[in-house]
């Protein structure tokens, strides 16, 4: 699935007769930003002296910048099948709305506000502002009310949210407005969009509901044999299975910790419901963190061992996001599996090697 995660500037004015200035957007699939789009538009209109004060732009800068009416057919395109995403959504959707509809053509596509994501997944902060917010979580932001500046910080907001989501919120709600075609000769279809990268996936009811969760090395292999498999369960399960999303890990360790936990939270139909028994490990530091790969070359993997428990897992490109013990904190999905997730932490350092282990 995709995402357009967008931030527009404006004249200000009135209300609904307000014209943008400038516009960022930043076509996501979840990983990685795989195309972008950020030009100043000439709004043909004068801007409010307030605005210019808050966004440093002006009407001489715009004077020769494109019109709406020139960059819509960019906007369209890189915006097409994608779900929009903006700190404020209601906000920017409205304002990009109405240029179209200037323009006599009807833009509708499904929207997520970060804002309200962050309320339910980042509770308990003094503000939801995008700045403070930021701060808060150690994003660092550059060039602020900037259209561009401020959709880069929403990108990596978003991330963060992606990755607090637990109980795949976002997921859900994508599935059941963002992905309502035909699934005809959908297993095939499904195994061209799954990569073979290491990590988990989940198979959706129509509505979005998580009925099966599965992990590997090569998500798109393992996937292909659950669909070869011909027990009655399995039947049962491609029956009501009506699509497939996934999650790279990068690092197999993470894989086997959130599959833990995501059997814990979700509980899927089609999981067996096994209990094992799980002793309490010591491991030989009790405080650690286990810096590993991560999704891609410029990202780690961050796993939080404190007083001889495992606390949570992370992503980060920013060395101070793991030295600040504080933000480190803040930005880790909290486990509630942590007597089994530290035998599996256990078992796996004693056949394979992390990139970094920090003692504190």
């Amino acid at each position: 699935m995709n995402f357009a995660i967008i931030d527009v500037e404006t004249t200000g004015g009135k209300f609904n007769e307000e014209g943008i200035t400038e516009i960022a957007i930043h076509k996501f699939d979840g990983q990685h930003v795989i195309d972008s789009f950020v030009s100043l538009v000439n709004p043909e209109r004068e801007i409010q002296p307030f605005v210019v004060n808050l966004t440093g732009i002006n009407s001489k800068m715009l004077r020769n910048a494109p019109k709406f009416y020139e960059i819509a057919k960019r906007v369209i395109e890189i915006t097409d099948g994608c779900i929009l995403v903006a700190h404020n959504s209601s906000f920017d959707y409205r304002i990009i709305r109405n240029e179209f509809s200037r323009l006599g053509y009807p833009f509708d596509i499904p929207t997520l506000c970060t804002v309200e994501l962050s309320k339910v997944l980042l509770p308990d902060q003094e503000s939801y502002s995008l700045g403070k917010l930021c701060r808060s979580i150690g994003i660092p932001t550059s060039d602020r009310h900037r259209a561009n500046g401020d959709a880069l910080a929403t990108v990596k907001l978003f991330q963060i949210l992606l990755q607090k989501d637990t109980d795949k919120l976002i997921v859900k709600k994508t599935i059941k407005v963002g992905n309502q075609r035909d699934l005809s000769g959908k297993l095939l279809k499904i195994l061209d969009t799954l990569p073979t990268l290491s990590g988990l996936f989940y198979f959706h009811r129509f509505n979005g509901d998580i009925i099966y969760v599965g992990k590997g090395k090569n998500i798109q292999q393992v996937v292909n044999q659950v669909f070869l498999k011909t027990s009655n369960q399995n039947r049962s399960l491609l029956k009501e299975m009506d699509n497939v999303t996934f999650e790279a890990t990068g690092s197999e360790l993470i894989a086997d910790l959130k599959f833990v936990e995501e059997l814990s939270v979700l509980k899927p139909k089609f999981n067996k419901r096994g209990k094992k028994n799980f002793e309490k490990v010591s491991f030989n530091h009790d405080n650690m963190i286990l810096i590993d790969k991560g999704r891609n070359l410029e990202e780690k993997s961050v796993v939080l061992i404190e007083n001889n428990d495992f606390q949570g897992f992370a992503y980060t490109e920013l060395s101070h996001q793991i030295n600040n013990l504080d933000i480190l904190k803040s930005l880790i999905n909290k486990s509630n599996n942590s007597l089994s997730q530290n035998s599996i932490i256990k078992k796996y350092l004693s056949g394979n090697q992390v990139e970094k282990i920090i003692r504190f």
